[in-house]
């Protein structure tokens, strides 16, 4: 019994290195194409990027309603959007101020308190009792495009030169060392990467690698999940904690390097981002995907679903100063919130799993 849990942590490990390397070779091989077809850079971030570091959520949505109960699926979504505000952007307000750009601040981050409450009203009052039905996720469905429709309109308003401005992502990184006879074995490697990032047929095979990590990953995570939670909690809390965190590890990465950097457009834009996708797309597929059973909403998906109420809430407040931006007091607190959150998820969940 004993071996049977480690081995199921360690396959859950690998799963996360799976999900996270293969969404990053995902982004940067279907980006790459279209640069390739000279599609603008910030239509880009707002299409293939977001898909693509949505896409350990999406793999792990899809995998788990095929052949699970679907109690994974709230509590992965919840739970990342929990990790997304709380630890993502609070670690990156604690590391610098983060400004918010006018048009996040008043239709953007709007959007995701709308759309938090939507998803809270969805699962506790309409339909069935406490469930997703297929006919609430194509609403969330619908509701992604039209955000998304909104974001591609928005970008091809704009100018060339505030559209690469305004873009969330970097392909790659620009300057490497060359020629020297300096280079570190790490640093060839990278430079020899980026330079078939400008070949097509390298471009296709890293899209279809990344995905294929992805998927691996994903079945990796859900049936380590499944084991744990039938031994020790159940399977949503797992999801909760340990399967949203490791499907936030894309965000977290990206969204902390970027504020160590001075990219604070990178760290707000991304999560806010994340978790519009996470609670249309993801929880859309999710309750489409499972049919006439229907996507669970439990007691502790609804608590759940109001912490990430409130702290989409907080952002929101917490931004509409003079400053425009994200301190690092807001950044404290979201800190302290998360760990009083998950405070009161453990003990709850040990308390019940005892008696």
């Amino acid at each position: 019994m004993t071996w049977e849990i480690v081995l199921n942590v360690l396959l859950m490990l690998v799963g996360f290195v799976l999900l996270v390397k293969g969404a990053d070779f995902f982004v940067d091989g279907a980006a790459g194409i279209a640069k390739k077809l000279k599609v603008s850079s910030f239509i880009i971030g707002a299409t293939v990027v977001a898909l693509g570091t949505s896409a350990p959520e999406m793999a792990v949505t899809i995998i788990d309603a095929a052949g699970g109960s679907g109690q994974i699926i709230v509590g992965n979504i919840l739970g990342s959007n929990v990790i997304n505000i709380l630890l993502i952007l609070g670690v990156s307000a604690v590391i610098c101020k983060l400004p918010v750009e006018k048009s996040t601040r008043f239709i953007d981050m709007p959007f995701l308190v709308f759309v938090s409450v939507i998803f809270v009203v969805f699962g506790v009052f309409l339909g069935a009792a406490n469930t997703f039905t297929w006919w609430e996720g194509l609403i969330l469905i619908l509701l992604y495009a039209a955000f998304m429709a909104y974001n591609v309109t928005l970008a091809v308003k704009q100018s060339k030169s505030q559209l690469e401005e305004a873009t969330a992502v970097s392909i790659s990184s620009e300057g490497a060392i060359a020629g020297t006879g300096t280079e570190s074995f790490a640093e060839k490697l990278r430079t020899g990467y980026e330079n078939l990032c400008g070949k097509v047929w390298f471009l296709i095979i890293l899209t279809v690698v990344g995905l294929a990590m992805v998927v691996g990953g994903a079945q990796l995570v859900v049936n380590s999940a499944r084991y744990i939670g039938s031994m020790f909690l159940s399977e949503e809390i797992v999801a909760l904690t340990v399967v949203a965190f490791g499907t936030s590890l894309p965000e977290l990465v990206t969204s902390v390097s970027a504020a160590r950097k001075g990219d604070v457009g990178i760290a707000t834009g991304n999560i806010i981002g994340s978790n519009i996708a996470n609670i249309l797309l993801i929880g859309g597929l999710g309750a489409i995907c499972t049919g006439s059973a229907g996507l669970p909403f439990s007691t502790e998906g609804l608590v759940s679903g109001l912490v990430s109420l409130a702290a989409a809430i907080f952002i929101f407040l917490s931004c509409q100063g003079k400053s425009g931006s994200i301190g690092r007091v807001a950044g404290i607190i979201m800190l302290v919130g998360l760990v009083l959150y998950y405070g009161f998820v453990l003990a709850n969940a040990l308390s019940f799993h005892i008696y």
